[in-house]
């Protein structure tokens, strides 16, 4: 989506005649359905006037087409300035511009494409160079969109800091950015002549097609971490990390470089499709690369086995792969600092005992801190999703203090799961009353859709899945996993009316790939961690709708599920409290059953008013979102 498009010689009347800002405010105001920031309105005022200055000029064609916040293609990161049409080929190109309203860079550091700068309150902070940034956006559309590859669009990205004035000691420009400044040059203030002459290269004549193919583009699914396992090994770049996803790596390794007598522990905080794990993978790759002693780490089974599937399919050996991803439960008797860097993909499903019976070791956070130099925390509090989960930020801060560790802390705020969709999540916490967001529309490019039968969210999902075998339906665990038919494909175990499916078989941790796994269902433990393109989900009756509110039922899940082990008992000794943690248990479950979709979500309920409200709220989303296109800004 494009806020603001004109021709350039548009562009030019509406900066000289001052109406620039506020043509994009009502833009952003209709398309985005939300009011523009005093910094966000101040930084177009500041900075059309200066684009203004570089167009200006017979050098590019009047009639290119001029784009202002495009969205990023599965994200919810925005373009500043586009430019497009063709260059003397007749080659469809586009000029990507970031602008940035930096007056200095204080310092460079050692962090790749990262350098140090004022624009938090007067703090020097840590932040992206303008030109890894360009670059970083202009890879991740190639990557995502369709039609630029097809149409082979060629686009350049750059920086332009028109308030900066370079030096002859600029670490702007120091040479350990160099790579990323020869794909997308820095030009600053006095450049005029020099980015007018950068942009006209690339843009020669006008062609409006150009900038329909990058906006309606088709956007081919994402990238899929467990099938670029074997090629990041092999040092095959696979996935471009954007802003925070960039900083937070950086400083992973810049941390795991550092040779100190006192542990460190580094927690990372993010939700749903703030790229986790691509993340952590990216970590295990590149310090294993430096030869470090790193592990990846992660409670869950499900996501471990589909990584060391693939990566056997691509030559390694067993052994060298169970050396690189373990299960949380093996720290009990470690050595300390044994490892360099322990990576902890979703730390909040970590357990205080370990073993089959849960009754090794004393606490598995406490384990990991102690068998490593640095602990890596990747932790989401709403993704708790069983009574035996202790991984929360408040627990792991709990044994820094007891290990005496330094602590970093930082947080991923970038979506690039549910199309990069942040009001869709803003929406699914406000909708399953786990926070009063603010947010109940969704003007966005997601299918969500809610089923009154069964029968037919299953045939949509298997249509989906004949695309590239990336679509899976889930449910809640109301439905008995029974024992006698855990591996066969007769046994069916959910029935609903006239539907009837098995839930995903035992001898199998490898169901997010496999080619059957379309006839199975899987449930929380075979999915979490994992992504698909679609989800059809089932939500059974341990969440209804009664009297206005939503209700959840522990007493509803199946008695094999040991998410819930020891509910019963509780609820016994104190009904209250429990009952409390067990909702948060179920609304926890659903909201991360109803974010494992990359392009869609369908929703079938077995509670009919339940189902009906969840029809009632996306419609109310629609409409809101058709009553603000109606409405005069």
């Amino acid at each position: 989506m494009i806020v603001y498009q004109e021709t350039k010689e548009q562009f030019l009347i509406d900066v000289y005649n001052d109406e620039i800002d506020q043509k994009i405010e009502k833009q952003v105001y209709e398309k985005l359905h939300r009011k523009t920031s005093n910094s966000e309105y101040n930084s177009w005022m500041n900075s059309m006037p200066y684009m203004y200055k570089i167009l200006n000029n017979d050098l590019i064609p009047k009639d290119c087409i001029i784009a202002i916040e495009y969205k990023v293609p599965n994200s919810n990161k925005r373009i500043d300035f586009m430019i497009s049409g063709e260059d003397d080929h007749g080659r469809e190109s586009a000029v990507i511009i970031e602008l940035k309203q930096w007056k200095n860079v204080k310092k460079v550091t050692e962090k790749d494409g990262i350098v140090k700068t004022n624009f938090q309150n007067g703090y020097l902070v840590e932040t992206i160079h303008p030109s890894y940034q360009a670059w970083s956006y202009v890879s991740l559309i190639q990557d995502y969109n369709e039609d630029v590859r097809k149409h082979k669009i060629n686009l350049k990205p750059c920086a332009y800091l028109h308030n900066y004035r370079q030096t002859d000691s600029d670490d702007l420009m120091d040479l350990r950015y160099k790579y990323y400044l020869d794909r997308a040059p820095v030009f600053t203030r006095g450049d005029t002549e020099k980015l007018t002459e950068f942009i006209s290269r690339y843009i020669k004549k006008g062609n409006p097609n150009v900038m329909a193919h990058i906006d309606g583009g088709k956007i081919k699914p994402s990238k899929s971490l467990q099938e670029s396992l074997s090629n990041m090994l092999k040092g095959k770049q696979e996935f471009v990390l954007l802003d925070e996803q960039k900083i937070t790596y950086e400083k992973a390794l810049a941390l795991s470089n550092k040779h100190l007598n006192q542990k460190q522990v580094y927690i990372i905080h993010g939700g749903p499709g703030t790229g986790k794990t691509v993340i952590a993978i990216n970590m295990l790759v590149e310090m294993i690369n430096q030869n470090k002693n790193a592990i990846y780490v992660t409670k869950n089974k499900a996501p471990r086995e589909v990584y060391r599937k693939k990566l056997s399919d691509g030559g390694y050996r067993k052994v060298y792969i169970d050396n690189l991803f373990k299960g949380s439960g093996g720290f009990v008797n470690s050595i300390e600092n044994n490892y360099d860097c322990i990576i902890v993909d979703e730390s909040h499903r970590l357990n205080a005992k370990s073993g089959y019976y849960k009754n090794n070791g004393e606490n598995q956070i406490k384990e990991i801190i102690h068998a490593c130099k640095l602990a890596i925390f990747f932790v989401d509090d709403h993704q708790i999703v069983t009574t035996s989960d202790i991984g929360s930020s408040q627990e792991i801060k709990k044994w820094c203090e007891y290990y005496n560790a330094t602590v970093y802390e930082d947080k991923l705020k970038s979506q690039f799961r549910c199309n990069g969709s942040d009001a869709y999540l803003s929406w699914v916490d406000n909708v399953l009353e786990i926070e009063e967001t603010a947010n109940d529309e969704l003007n966005i490019d997601y299918d969500i859709r809610i089923f009154d039968n069964p029968v037919t969210l299953k045939n949509a999902i298997y249509e989906k899945n004949q695309i590239a075998n990336r679509s899976r339906i889930l449910a809640g665990y109301c439905w008995e996993w029974e024992k006698s038919g855990r591996n066969r494909a007769d046994v069916h175990e959910i029935k609903i009316g006239d539907f009837s499916m098995s839930w995903n078989f035992n001898s199998t941790d490898t169901w997010a790939i496999d080619e059957n796994s379309i006839n199975q269902v899987g449930c929380i433990h075979t999915s979490q961690g994992l992504e698909f393109d679609y989800v059809g989900l089932i939500i059974g009756d341990d969440m209804r709708y009664e009297n206005g509110k939503i209700v959840t039922d522990f007493f509803k899940r199946a008695l094999s599920d040991k998410s819930i082990s020891g509910l019963k008992k509780a609820y016994k000794e104190n009904k209250e409290s429990t009952l409390n943690w067990a909702d948060i248990i179920i609304k926890n479950t659903y909201r991360t059953l109803m974010t494992r979709g990359q392009k869609g979500c369908y929703i079938y309920c077995t509670d009919a008013a339940l189902n009906e409200y969840l029809k009632l709220r996306l419609e109310k989303s629609k409409e809101y979102v058709r009553k603000s296109e109606k409405t005069n800004y």
